[in-house]
């Protein structure tokens, strides 16, 4: 594996939580201690990306963002890294292409606040996303039927996993997905940044 990279060996089950982390914040760092946890992860990579396709403002320098983000996760298990900036990808439908051909072997799975469930649809390649790589759905503060009656979890409910089911979905073909309620820390990066706290 290349320098810089975090490693993984074949049959792991590996969490990826991506996201502009502008900052990361202790939301962050709950859902996944609760997907390692939950899905029975052998760890989590957070993968700090150089910019959100979706939102029209550029985030704070990479450098900055991983410091912050590394000041918040403490745990053996977990990652915090720049692999998109490091293999130029901006989707996450690249990302997980290219994570998957440079770690064969190793069971990914992607997770994701239930926020962001309700606007994958939105994301380039999302069908994709869904068919190749298990997805783990972490609920966050007001979000949880919005979440389950969106155009993904509609399109893929068949596809759904029991939330008894959890620590089978990395080594579960794909599609499959699985939504968690979790007890939640109502924070986010927004509200954050709407009070000064950062930048």
């Amino acid at each position: 594996m290349r320098a810089g990279f975090p490693k993984a060996s074949v049959g792991q089950r590996i969490g990826l939580l991506g996201g502009s982390f502008d900052p990361a914040h202790e939301g962050h760092a709950h859902i996944t201690r609760a997907a390692l946890k939950r899905f029975g992860l052998d760890g989590v990579w957070w993968l700090v990306s150089p910019g959100n396709p979706l939102k029209p403002d550029g985030p704070a320098p990479m450098e900055r963002r991983i410091a912050a983000a590394e000041r918040v996760i403490h745990h053996p298990r977990v990652a915090v890294t720049d692999i998109e900036a490091r293999i130029g990808t901006r989707y996450t439908a690249q990302t997980l292409g290219k994570l998957m051909a440079l770690y064969p072997g190793v069971h990914f799975v992607w997770l994701m606040g239930a926020d962001n469930l309700t606007t994958f649809h939105r994301w380039d390649n999302w069908e994709w996303i869904l068919d190749h790589v298990p997805v783990g759905v972490l609920a966050r503060p007001g979000q949880g039927v919005a979440a389950r009656q969106s155009k993904a979890a509609i399109a893929y409910r068949d596809h759904r996993l029991p939330q008894a089911r959890a620590r089978a979905l990395a080594t579960h073909a794909p599609p499959a997905w699985c939504y968690l309620s979790v007890p939640m820390v109502d924070i986010s990066s927004s509200e954050i940044r709407a009070r000064g706290e950062w930048r």
